[in-house]
């Protein structure tokens, strides 16, 4: 009896060695984030907000299945939330950082976040998600690597760059924000950054006859911007962690929000080009460079790149139609990703989102179907847990539009009265669903939802009807988290809603979705199991009316 207790025993332990040799490897930040002078446009330095003192923030450079903590020290007098654009945080909601998941960390404290590239691989980014900082900074780079084992489908290239573009305001956030919140919309942004400077300014170097990938973020407020390498072709590899049919293409649109790669090689005379950056479906055009010089070059780069048609959408419209899914590539798992058939699953529910434009007490707000989202005094996802009742409105946002509120002219929309409430969608776990979003504008739109990636089956101009799924692309559509819609046109997705939590599905066009142009999808199982959720993490920022709680989970 001693014999086999023993021989039990040492098959335990050697259990729990193996699981621990098993586990994939922890990654640890340390980040102190605080005010500082930045002046990527010269003149007048404005106050951005710095990562241990860089502007833009570190880059995050993990490996599929990764474990990383993030130790977020904020030294701001505001409260401060990061939140991380394209993770999926994979039954674990806790970590997305926005104001329906998170306490914000207060000034002078401290939150770690603990999360998983959990069967991910790609380009992202992360942003701040309170108030309006995001005008000012704390946004950086995401690179999740194939585990050494998954092939990928092109040669490894000699090297790497991000490359972070967005618009940007000479004015402050703080600024920016009061003209929010009093009733006013706020001008055209005034320049384009590159790696956070201004035009000209960021550099990359290369070697003649090499092979170079770029990471591309759109990581600016509002702007579709045109990326483009003067002289060179490029191509698409990977959008948001799907990898693509390899197309080439002599410049790409990235909607606000979008990250994606793509592949060049430095095979012209030797010298310097330009990588230029256009703002695009705009009334005033916004353009910036950086500059691609090859290794043991003196040259300049000459003359103005080639200019590309900024208000053509069908350019545009074409060229997302033909990003689709590389089905003969490996993803994070060893399994072709061609092999599940989302074409082939039956759609449980249709939800028809009508972005709207209109006015509450005299100032503009924006919603979806009439609905404009009011933040609420505790976490939803806290209050979800811990059962508080009154905290947000379930079923506040119906499943289709009313006529009236499905958008208005030029999104001024003087005439529409829009309703207040903290909304909540419920949906259930692993039901399959069709969302269709509606744009009756003339701006572009850019929808994210968070942890999720969505197979972006169809999208034109005009109405959307059902006699418009017979258009869709039912084989290899791309799966990504953040889409566009084009002006009077719709874009539809199917998403599998195998991850349980609560999600923030928002404008990046951070004026609208600071306005209220946003809501969050609950995605619900009764069964409370850790297989399907973890519990609320023991360091928890606890707030509102969830302060005084248990951190206890809820298995007990």
């Amino acid at each position: 009896m001693a014999a086999a207790a023993a021989v039990v025993a040492l098959a335990c332990v050697l259990s729990l060695v193996l699981s621990a040799q098993a586990e994939a490897p922890y990654r640890f930040f340390d980040w102190e984030v605080t005010y500082g002078d930045i002046n990527p446009l010269g003149g007048v330095p404005q106050q951005g907000i710095l990562i241990n003192g860089q502007f833009p923030g570190p880059e995050i450079d993990c490996q599929t299945n990764d474990n990383l903590v993030i130790n977020v020290r904020n030294r701001l007098p505001q409260p401060f939330l990061l939140s991380w654009n394209g993770i999926q945080h994979r039954k674990n909601s806790w970590q997305d950082g926005v104001s329906g998941t998170n306490c914000p960390i207060p000034p002078g404290q401290n939150y770690s976040y603990h999360m998983q590239a959990k069967d991910q691989i790609g380009s992202f980014f992360y942003f701040p998600s309170l108030a309006f900082h995001k005008a000012a900074g704390g946004f950086g780079a995401i690179r999740i690597n194939s585990r050494p084992r998954i092939p990928v489908p092109f040669p490894p290239p000699a090297d790497e760059f991000t490359v972070l573009i967005g618009d940007w305001y000479n004015t402050t956030h703080k600024a920016l924000q009061a003209m929010l919140d009093d009733g006013k919309l706020l001008p055209s942004p005034d320049a384009i950054l590159i790696n956070g400077k201004g035009p000209g300014s960021a550099n990359f170097t290369v070697e003649q006859g090499k092979a170079y990938r770029l990471r591309v973020s759109n990581v600016g407020l509002r702007s579709t911007l045109n990326f483009m390498i003067q002289d060179h072709n490029v191509t698409l590899v990977e959008v948001e962690g799907t990898h693509t049919v390899q197309n080439t293409y002599t410049s790409l649109d990235v909607h606000a929000g979008q990250s994606l790669s793509v592949l060049f090689t430095a095979d012209r005379p030797a010298g310097g080009y330009h990588i230029a950056v256009s703002s695009r479906f705009t009334n005033h055009t916004l353009n910036s460079t950086a500059v691609l010089r090859y290794a043991g070059s003196t040259g300049y780069a000459s003359g103005p790149p080639r200019a590309v048609n900024q208000s053509d959408v069908d350019f545009s419209l074409n060229q997302a139609r033909s990003i689709r899914t590389n089905l003969t590539a490996s993803g994070p798992r060893p399994n072709p990703q061609g092999s599940y058939h989302y074409g082939s699953i039956n759609v449980s529910r249709t939800i028809r989102l009508a972005n709207s434009a209109g006015q509450v007490g005299g100032k503009p707000r924006y919603g979806f179907n009439g609905v404009t989202y009011v933040d609420a005094d505790t976490p939803l996802k806290l209050a979800d847990y811990y059962n508080i009742s009154g905290v947000y409105r379930m079923g506040a946002i119906p499943d289709a539009p009313a006529a009236s509120h499905s958008g208005t002219q030029n999104g001024t929309g003087a005439d529409a009265a829009l309703k207040n409430a903290t909304a909540v969608m419920d949906c259930d776990h692993r039901s399959f669903v069709e969302v269709v979003f509606e744009n009756s504008e003339d701006s572009v739109q850019s929808w994210h939802l968070d942890g999720y990636s969505v197979f972006v089956v169809g999208m034109d101009k005009g109405a959307w009807s059902e006699e418009s799924r017979k258009g869709y692309n039912l084989v290899d559509a791309v799966t990504r988290c953040t889409v566009q819609v084009y002006p009077r046109g719709w874009t539809a997705i199917f998403i599998a809603l195998d991850n349980v939590g609560m999600w923030n599905v928002r404008s990046e066009d951070w004026v609208r979705r600071y306005l209220g142009q946003q809501f969050y999808l609950r995605v619900y199982t009764p069964t409370h199991s850790v297989r399907d959720e973890l519990p609320v993490p023991t360091n928890a920022i606890l707030c509102g009316r969830a302060a005084n709680k248990s951190r206890l989970p809820f298995s007990q």
